[in-house]
């Protein structure tokens, strides 16, 4: 895997998750598993690479 992703998206990418990760206690019963989907974003932001990204062929770190 190529890392794909700049320091500017992966810092989006942890906020990102922390919002939806906040779901888990405003979401009642089954709903709040809702909130599990914030793992994605998290681990996309450790790693450095979107297979979105790579898909489409875009990347946001820059050319060294």
């Amino acid at each position: 895997m190529k890392v794909n992703e700049g320091s500017l998206d992966r810092i989006i990418r942890v906020i990102l998750g922390l919002i939806i990760l906040s779901l888990w206690f405003i979401f009642q019963g089954n709903a709040r598993y809702f909130a599990l989907i914030a793992i994605i974003p998290f681990f996309t932001a450790i790693v450095g690479w979107c297979p979105l990204y790579t898909l489409f062929g875009v990347s946001t770190c820059k050319r060294r």
